[in-house]
């Protein structure tokens, strides 16, 4: 399949009409016609296209281990692979549109965005279980797809613990995925070769996707949703509240934008990671209706002091227990245990925290093909 993610003609007319937001869940890849040959990736970059410039002619592939130089696509560009040295064309960029004025009627346009991206998911004869982490995003997911639930991390881990909790609230079975230090060292070089990343933050918050996602394969499934998005869209970051040194936004509006400008450089580690487990991914909340629809969300219905993702909060009151809907969660990272996990192998390994980026250091170690220095040894 040369193109992923929408029909041909979808993608075409996206182009001609210059819409950034089609009525897609993403896409990437090539785009034929009669007399062209065009390399797209949607505006957010949901569909991971990399390319490599270095030879005569351009050469793309869907993995990055498949490319000797790999480098992403711009979010939102084409590049014409008829033409040598062709440089990309950015041809979609995020609308601004004025927020909706009527927080009721905001409300409804959210609620029935949901819900057609949630009936596009379940079109199809698609097997799909949820990454479950009891917090409201996946609970919302699981209960409009009406989809088995699997938590992945370490015993006693938030994760798994919270994931508990809200399935029992929700009446729904869970399936626990128990981790142990020798998961993640298997898992590392494999998280790595499909990313193309072996940052540490990266290889944390991909680990749990990859490792739920071979327990979900394995139990016969072929896609694993996520509730992947909705934290830069409808303003589930602390920082966005806050607006400190971590954001350059004066308003909590624009540090909410600012958030869902970093969805093309985060996405594809999270694609590539389900996908490596043999896994499509599945993202409602970053269906074309409901980025639309989140992009119109007054600001009384984003976040402030007192909560945060409000307007999907809203939403899923009316789908989800009080005790689901409440639900603050942990990144993947830290609630599944993994990041700590991962420092523990890295120091047992002799990369000491007085090391600069010790994990990085220790991933690179135990990834064939690559080189890491070796751990100093201690006096």
């Amino acid at each position: 399949m040369t193109l992923r993610g929408a029909d041909p003609a979808l993608v075409r007319r996206a182009l001609e009409g210059d819409d950034p937001l089609p009525g897609a869940a993403g896409f990437g890849g090539v785009l034929e016609d009669d007399e062209s040959e065009r390399l797209v990736r949607d505006v957010l970059g949901r569909v991971p296209v990399y390319v490599d410039s270095t030879g005569t002619a351009p050469r793309w592939a869907f993995e990055p281990g498949a490319l000797e130089e790999p480098e992403l696509l711009p979010a939102g560009a084409t590049l014409d692979l008829t033409v040598p040295a062709a440089d990309p064309e950015q041809r979609w960029t995020l609308p601004e549109p004025e927020p909706e004025t009527d927080p009721a009627a905001a409300l409804e346009s959210l609620a029935d965005a949901i819900e057609t991206a949630a009936s596009d998911a379940r079109a199809g004869d698609r097997e799909i279980a949820v990454a479950f982490s009891g917090g409201v995003d996946s609970a919302l997911v699981a209960e409009l797809l009406d989809a088995p639930l699997y938590v992945v991390g370490f015993p006693g881990s938030h994760d798994v613990e919270a994931a508990r909790s809200a399935a029992d609230a929700m009446g729904r079975e869970l399936t626990v995925v128990d981790l142990e230090p020798a998961d993640l060292e298997r898992a590392v070089p494999r998280v790595v070769e499909a990313t193309g990343r072996t940052n540490a933050m990266d290889v944390q918050i991909a680990l749990p996707l990859y490792l739920v996602g071979e327990r979900v394969a394995d139990d016969g499934f072929d896609a694993l949703a996520v509730g992947q998005g909705a934290d830069e869209l409808f303003g589930g970051y602390e920082k966005v509240v806050r607006l400190d040194h971590r954001v350059e936004a004066e308003t909590t509006r624009d540090a909410v934008r600012e958030q869902i400008a970093t969805l093309p450089e985060q996405l594809p580690r999270d694609v590539r990671a389900v996908e490596a487990a043999g896994l499509e991914p599945v993202a409602p909340f970053l269906h074309d209706a409901v980025v639309a629809a989140a992009l119109r969300l007054p600001d009384e219905l984003l976040a402030d002091e007192t909560e945060r993702k409000r307007g999907l909060r809203r939403i899923a009151a009316t789908h989800l227990p009080e005790p689901v809907v409440d639900r603050e969660k942990k990144a993947v990272q830290y609630g599944s245990l993994v990041a700590r996990e991962l420092d523990r192998l890295a120091r047992q390994a002799g990369y000491k925290r007085r090391i600069d980026d010790h994990v990085t250091k220790y991933v690179r170690s135990i990834t064939p093909g690559l080189e890491a220095p070796e751990p100093p040894v201690d006096p």
